[in-house]
């Protein structure tokens, strides 16, 4: 069976003024993804996601399928960094869920009661509806994740981008986070960008490696010839009876 394409990414650069951040890149996102976008810092990897969600200017091309859209508006969930959030925003926890909604309603849209119970179904999944009311300045960066997780499917997107969606947050929820997000890959695309190399290996499907450009590896197994596409020394976790970290050899 021939697996379907969302995004398909052709010769695609992106330049801040005299600094090439990615060059020439071609990927290929497929609905069944679930993508784990790994590399040095400085890379590109967040670069890659923003390009994609249309947040950057580029050259090349990146072209959506139609059923990446509805009503003329493209189906992808973004969750940002955390530490692009402002917390001092008076806005609900509720409201925040809410306001994943813009996309297809407007900035100054009201939200109907069907808008409510939507996004109060999607905070009991994530496990936080209490806080509903609560500011966002007044949780916990765990639960903010899973707020933001929420507004980011609030429109049942078709590919769902996380950018570092386990920082701030503990093992437990980091946990929770990853069965969740295997959940919803059964009915949509999802694409992580992440730096634990140890963990996400054991949950995404395959690895795609930035820097600068990029490599797509179908499998989630970390090799030495991906490594090698960072052109650095990358730490890895390795999991077993003893664990224990491996640093590749280097010439730096």
């Amino acid at each position: 069976m021939e697996r379907k394409i969302l995004v398909s990414l052709r010769n695609v650069t992106v330049r801040y003024d005299d600094f090439t951040a990615l060059e020439g890149v071609a990927l290929d996102v497929y609905a069944d993804d679930f993508l784990g976008i790994i590399g040095p810092n400085g890379g590109g990897k967040t670069t890659l996601v923003k390009a994609v969600v249309g947040a950057l200017s580029y050259s090349g091309t990146i072209e959506f399928s139609p059923e990446m859209y509805r009503d003329g508006r493209r189906l992808i969930g973004y969750m940002p960094q955390q530490t692009s959030f402002d917390t001092s925003f008076p806005i609900s926890v509720l409201e925040l869920v809410m306001s994943g909604l813009q996309s297809e309603r407007g900035f100054h849209s009201r939200y109907g009661a069907d808008d409510r119970c939507k996004a109060l179904e999607l905070l009991e999944m994530a496990g936080i509806a209490d806080l509903a009311d609560r500011q966002i300045g007044e949780i916990s960066g765990g639960q903010l994740q899973r707020a933001l997780l929420c507004r980011a499917i609030i429109i049942e997107p078709k590919l769902l981008i996380l950018d570092e969606p386990a920082n701030f947050v503990d093992n437990r929820f980091e946990n929770e986070l990853y069965t969740l997000l295997r959940k919803l890959n059964e009915r949509m695309a999802v694409v992580m960008v992440s730096h634990d190399i140890g963990t996400i290996t054991s949950v995404v499907k395959s690895i795609v490696c930035v820097n600068r450009t990029v490599h797509r590896h179908n499998s989630n197994i970390i090799t030495e010839e991906q490594l090698e596409n960072y052109n650095c020394p990358i730490q890895i976790i390795s999991h077993g009876k003893v664990p224990h970290t491996v640093l590749c050899e280097h010439h730096h």
